[in-house]
């Protein structure tokens, strides 16, 4: 099941919220555990006992952690994790990885190892980041071993975030499993969130994406072309994802969770390092405290930081799949960065703040192309098209006329205008003015989600596959 669905919108998200708040306080997060499992098993049944068993694994891990810290015998506390560690990378590698790892022995050993066609569970890499992130925490004492396994299952699976992120961590929910207020103004503010984010999906993210589908199957598209496809798709995955990070923040206000932001208006960026501290935060921030951090992070001399980075973007680039396409765009992040962090961030203070956001919008449009073309060969054809000298043609203009509108509208959409815009109206207003105003949108983003959803079948998530 998916958020931009009319069964979520119209029958699932109705029927929980109505059952959650009927039900008294201490049964709660048994109506969240028992919708999140039903709107997980909606589409992947099967794979409910794979999620299931990493929540009791860690939960185990967890209390045995605790075990062992209580009996001072650190080895035993840290047996459990190295245990804890291996087994959700171990889980996370043989259903996201063992297919990309017997192709690439294939072709470099010229063997024929059958694949094992294994199908990628929804929300694996988040949910084993997550659990994983819980023992990590409860090893280091920033966090007590959970006993009560219905609220710690209800964190692992709850469904605002289940299967497309953000990265809760526990130590962040941690007061909330048990104490959380809920009321109706913040459940109201999270529902405008939620609409604010389904609008960003449905009416940009699937309209760009579907400009991004016709440039990306032409065979000789001019320079122009490929260009505004690439444009395209840098609109797409960000109103797709930051959408649903919306959508999931909001859906966490309506049960009385804080979850913390996932982005900050990254496309203002002024450099490569300030995109990815706005970009995806709760993945960046679980690498940096997890891996970064631990191997040194800028501690030890510039050489062991330029190693770390490059380390992190690596796993980075591995994290979002099973291709080497992902491998190469974390690398090309990871020499930007490095570059940035040796000479290039002291260069671009030095120009107008003008220039610092040209060279971002090239390195993350460049960047989005190498993410979302997996086959080599296509990518490459498709790089060379961006640098062809036939530069225009009537296609160009045509896709352009057609979808100016779409693409100003997502240009703005992409930065802080329309919030300092609307700070400037409302401070303008009476407050029951502003409140009927922002009443009156929502209700018309709302209106015309469900029209685009019941008239358009092109309705993908990009961050399913990882």
């Amino acid at each position: 099941m998916v958020f931009s669905s009319t069964v979520f919108l119209l029958l699932f998200l109705p029927l929980v919220a109505i059952l959650y708040y009927l039900c008294p306080r201490k049964g709660r997060n048994v109506v969240l555990l028992l919708a999140s499992l039903l709107f997980y098993g909606w589409g992947e049944p099967k794979y409910i006992l794979i999620m299931l068993f990493s929540t009791v694994f860690d939960y185990c891990n967890g209390l045995g952690i605790g075990y062992f810290r209580r009996h001072n015998r650190e080895w035993g506390a840290k047996a459990v994790l190295i245990l804890s560690v291996v087994g959700n990378l171990g889980i996370l590698g043989f259903f996201k990885y063992t297919d990309f790892a017997i192709a690439n022995i294939n072709s470099l050993l010229s063997q024929g190892i059958p694949a094992l066609g294994l199908a990628l569970p929804i929300g694996i890499s988040f949910y084993t980041f997550q659990t994983m992130s819980y023992t990590i925490d409860v090893y280091r004492g920033q966090v007590a071993s959970q006993r009560n396994i219905v609220d710690f299952a209800a964190y692992v699976t709850l469904f605002p975030q289940l299967i497309a992120g953000p990265i809760v961590q526990y130590k962040t929910v941690e007061h909330q499993l048990h104490a959380r207020q809920e009321n109706w103004l913040e459940a109201s503010r999270g529902m405008q969130r939620f609409v604010i984010g389904l609008g960003k999906k449905v009416l940009i993210a699937n309209q760009a994406g579907a400009i991004w589908e016709t440039i990306s199957a032409m065979p000789q598209p001019s320079a122009l072309t490929a260009w505004l496809g690439a444009i395209a798709f840098t609109f797409q995955i960000y109103f797709d994802f930051s959408g649903y990070s919306d959508m999931a923040i909001g859906l966490g206000h309506l049960f009385g969770f804080t979850f913390l932001e996932n982005f900050r208006y990254p496309y203002e960026s002024r450099s490569v390092t300030e995109f990815w501290r706005r970009w995806h935060i709760s993945l960046g921030t679980w690498f940096r405290e997890y891996v970064y951090i631990p191997l040194g992070g800028n501690r030890k001399g510039m050489a062991r930081q330029i190693l770390n980075l490059a380390i992190v973007w690596f796993l980075t680039g591995l994290w979002h799949g099973a291709s080497w396409n992902f491998v190469l765009w974390g690398v090309y992040y990871a020499v930007l960065l490095i570059a940035e962090k040796t000479f290039l961030l002291r260069w671009l203070e030095r120009i107008p703040r003008v220039f610092g956001h040209i060279y971002t919008c090239l390195c993350f449009v460049m960047g989005w192309v190498l993410f979302a073309i997996t086959d080599f060969a296509q990518l490459g054809a498709y790089v060379s098209h961006m640098f062809t000298a036939r530069f225009a043609d009537g296609t160009a203009l045509y896709l352009l006329r057609s979808n100016a509108v779409l693409l100003v509208l997502a240009l703005i959409g992409s930065t802080t205008l329309p919030v300092k815009a609307w700070e400037k109206l409302s401070g303008r207003v009476s407050e029951g003015a502003a409140v009927a105003l922002r009443t009156v949108g929502v209700t018309v983003i709302l209106l015309l989600s469900i029209a685009f959803l019941v008239g358009d079948s092109y309705n993908p998530f990009l961050y399913f596959r990882f």
